[in-house]
């Protein structure tokens, strides 16, 4: 119990569940590349909080402190992953450049960012099969590509350059399908088909599905 007139200790991490400082930031952050290296070593069902505490170099109590479970710091994980998946380089691309120039860029840095991630993403297939909440956070991962690719078919609709007779979330939903599907089966499933022939094949479907009016 503190003296009186004390204040009481500052809790390390506030309501929300962030840490109250940059200690706590670089720890919270070093749990979570912890917890990828013994997700993507063990998997899911035996990945273990003490092993990813040791992994940390922290106390297993210390753990807890920014965590609930090994649930919460694998949604955790996703966030990470998925702030790569969206590829922030092609955000700030020119929207000058031309539409296929465009549609090269989003499939070419989605599949390196797939294949970087390779492990976690088969591993985020898995959990989604037997866990109905992380079947929810994968399906609204995949809501965000959904909504920067339909923002791009409507933008190149307005210029005149896309076929305006389809619906641009409709069509956004089934190519970006098509290219999230063909990563898995390449690179997590192992189809024999160089990046390049990949990319080319997926990048010329997209162009012929919008009926691109470019020079």
């Amino acid at each position: 119990m503190p003296r009186q007139g004390a204040s009481a200790p500052i809790p390390a991490v506030g309501q929300d569940g962030a840490p109250r400082s940059r200690r706590g930031l670089r720890t919270r952050a070093t749990l979570i590349g912890a917890a990828r290296t013994v997700f993507e070593r063990d998997g899911y069902l035996d990945a273990r909080i003490t092993d990813i505490a040791k992994e940390a170099g922290v106390a297993a109590g210390s753990f807890y402190t920014y965590f609930d479970g090994k649930e919460e710091i694998f949604a955790a994980l996703v966030e990470t992953v998925q702030e790569d998946m969206l590829h922030p380089h092609v955000r700030e691309r020119p929207e000058g450049d031309g539409a296929a120039a465009q549609i090269d860029a989003a499939n070419r840095e989605y599949l390196r960012a797939y294949k970087r991630n390779v492990r976690l993403m088969a591993l985020f297939e898995q959990v989604a099969q037997i866990d109905e909440e992380f079947e929810v956070l994968r399906r609204k991962r995949g809501h965000a590509f959904i909504t920067r690719n339909t923002n791009l078919i409507r933008r190149l609709q307005e210029e005149g350059k896309a076929d305006t007779d389809i619906d641009p979330r409709v069509t956004a939903l089934a190519l970006s399908t098509m290219v999230s599907r063909m990563a898995y089966l390449v690179f997590v499933l192992g189809e024999r088909i160089p990046f390049e022939r990949l990319l080319e094949n997926l990048n010329m479907i997209w162009v012929n599905a919008l009926r691109l009016e470019e020079p």
